[in-house]
């Protein structure tokens, strides 16, 4: 039991830096989201932050949707929502890779003994 521990505090840290870089990709994603709908002021120094620090991450995703215009005018970034998702997925996927890896670990640990 106390080499499982081991096992898992070991990946630990791997798993929660996955976690923070993960969720504040998708923060910041939600965001740009909301403020394009809204329709925020691009002068704002925020707002232009925002759109600025997602643009790296959204340049895979650029062109693949048209955006939106709803009728009073707001933007629907469907490109940045689809982003959304697939950052998410990627999560997920990321979180289930160390998993299987701190599962190895602990099944390889058992049969040496």
């Amino acid at each position: 039991m106390y080499n499982a521990q081991i096992i898992m505090n070991k990946f630990l840290p791997l798993t929660f830096l996955a976690d923070v870089v993960f969720s504040v990709v998708e923060f910041l994603l939600l965001l740009r989201i909301v403020l394009k709908l809204f329709g925020a002021n691009t002068q704002a120094p925020f707002v232009a932050w925002v759109y600025d620090t997602t643009q790296p991450v959204l340049a895979p995703f650029v062109g693949i949707f048209p955006n939106q215009v709803l009728k009073s005018g707001f933007v629907l970034e469907l490109s940045t929502l689809f982003a959304l998702l697939v950052y998410a997925f990627l999560a997920y996927l990321v979180s289930e890779v160390i998993n299987i890896l701190s599962l190895r670990e602990k099944e390889k640990l058992k049969s040496e003994k």
